[in-house]
């Protein structure tokens, strides 16, 4: 009986190189997985190179040929590896799937990543050239090293093994380029192309752990609403001592304003009805949250923090995964020079967003925002900017299982189901429209600096990957043959 994705698939593929025959799984133990991932060190790190220094900034239109070139690069890797590659057009910033099909009675996983980055400056606090590839003893220093080339290639590296013991799967690949600016072809074109790229399940790896001494995966992701306001009250800078007092300050007015929205202290949202679709986690989720391994201490030094709004443990976990928010990421306007220009400024720009978790529903969010900011101040323009929405995983089942003992294999630890605090859109968008579940086998540690400056990956974490991406591909094989 064919799977699920067989029966929408176009003809498959010959069996990839190096893959073994149908016989069933051979060469799975830990031993030989170890020397296996010790022989593909110097490649891993080789292609790792290429793709880091191929600076993919999805955001930026002067790196539009780099995200271009870092989708061929990859895709020319795939084929190296005896799949087949297929560069797609979105419209936008191009999309890559990878297919290593063997049979289509096979289950089929496809692994969800991305190769697009964010913006990188030295000027930032970057202590290397963010996009000059640097390998110190484990460690690999360079933006999208950990967010997203280093665990893409990592899960790539344990298919190769898994296909080439006799695993009965196919493993196919979506590796998107628009993620870090909200994947807004993603949808779209996995609509139009949903017959090519049938699945029976998506794995994603672009999840950060707990700490480096607990494995952790995702049972929601919290969801995304940025906003835009804007307040003209001029067309020029003027004399603060001939007009102030009698202007408007449109840099004070949108302060206020943000006051208005939020508690900044607390970081209590003011807006009514901002919290009526939350739910709030359950007391079997505050008992993981609890026994997750999670360190106020280690989440300030992962991360720079000299204070926090809260230090309970338990309270800062529920903040940062569970809870929805209101922040500030700048506000422009005025002058910003050398000594102090006695002006009253035209203009001002403030750049805001909200988190949401699940139930919550961004279009709601938006509405609430715009009647709130038209009641205080109805001259402050409010765009909306694009929206992820939240997504809550699964925990308990066959995959879920299959993830747990690939993690304890590879690592030597159950992972904990936490909730993650960041948003990726494109999980949403899988589920809806190739109509499969969605699983995590994320890789990152805190420590590797998702989005900051002096980004980092590690051997540990890409060898400890491959082991629990191909163990995986294994169970995932069992599970249809009832092996």
């Amino acid at each position: 009986m064919l799977s699920p994705a067989a029966r929408n698939r176009n003809k498959p593929m010959a069996t990839p190189k190096g893959s073994a025959s149908s016989t069933g799984p051979t060469g799975f133990a830990k031993k030989s997985l170890l020397d296996y991932v010790a022989s593909q060190r110097s490649g891993f790190e080789k292609t790792l190179r290429e793709l880091v220094e191929t600076p993919s900034v999805s955001a930026d239109p002067q790196h539009q040929t780099d995200v271009a070139e870092v989708v061929s690069r990859a895709a020319d890797l795939m084929q190296r590896m005896g799949g087949e590659a297929r560069v797609i057009d979105t419209g936008g910033h191009p999309m890559l799937h990878g297919r290593f099909e063997q049979n289509p009675e096979y289950p089929t996983v496809t692994v969800y990543n991305h190769l697009d980055v964010q913006p990188a400056e030295i000027a930032d606090g970057w202590h290397t050239e963010p996009f000059r590839f640097i390998a110190q003893g484990d460690r690999y220093w360079g933006r999208g090293t950990t967010d997203d080339k280093g665990p893409a290639l990592t899960a790539l590296w344990g298919a190769k093994y898994a296909l080439a013991h006799g695993a009965r799967v196919n493993i196919n690949f979506l590796w998107e380029a628009e993620e870090e600016i909200g994947s807004p072809n993603f949808e779209a074109t996995i609509k139009r192309e949903k017959d090519r790229l049938a699945t029976d399940s998506v794995v994603v790896s672009d999840t950060v752990w707990v700490s480096r001494s607990r494995p952790a995966c995702p049972a929601g992701l919290r969801g995304l609403q940025g906003f835009r306001f804007t307040l003209e009250t001029g067309e020029t800078d003027q004399h603060s001592g001939t007009s102030g007092g009698a202007a408007r300050n449109p840099v004070a007015e949108l302060c206020q304003l943000i006051a208005e929205c939020f508690d900044a202290k607390t970081g209590e949202v003011k807006i009514p009805g901002f919290y009526d679709a939350v739910v709030e986690p359950t007391p079997a989720e505050i008992r993981d949250l609890k026994k997750s391994g999670f360190s106020t201490a280690t989440f300030k030094k992962d991360h720079q923090f000299k204070s926090l709004r809260v230090t309970d443990p338990v309270e800062v976990m529920k903040r940062i995964w569970c809870m929805p928010t209101f922040e500030v990421h700048g506000i422009a306007g005025g002058y910003h020079g050398p000594g102090v220009k006695t002006v009253v400024p035209p203009r001002a720009t403030a750049i805001v967003s909200c988190r949401l978790v699940p139930d919550m529903d961004g279009r709601t969010i938006a509405k609430l925002v715009k009647q709130f900011v038209k009641e205080r101040n109805p001259d402050v323009k409010v765009q909306a900017e694009h929206a992820l929405p939240p997504y809550q995983g699964q925990t308990e089942g066959p995959h879920p299982d299959a993830i747990r003992a690939a993690m304890k294999f590879a690592f030597g630890k159950d992972p904990v189901f936490v909730r993650e605090g960041g948003s990726i859109g494109a999980v949403v968008s899988m589920e809806k429209v190739l109509k499969v579940p969605v699983f995590f086998l994320g890789l990152s540690l805190p420590e590797h600096g998702y989005h900051a400056p002096n980004e980092n990956y590690d051997w540990q974490q890409a060898e400890g990957g491959m082991i629990a991406f191909a163990d995986y591909f294994r169970r995932v094989a069992e599970m249809a043959t009832g092996d």
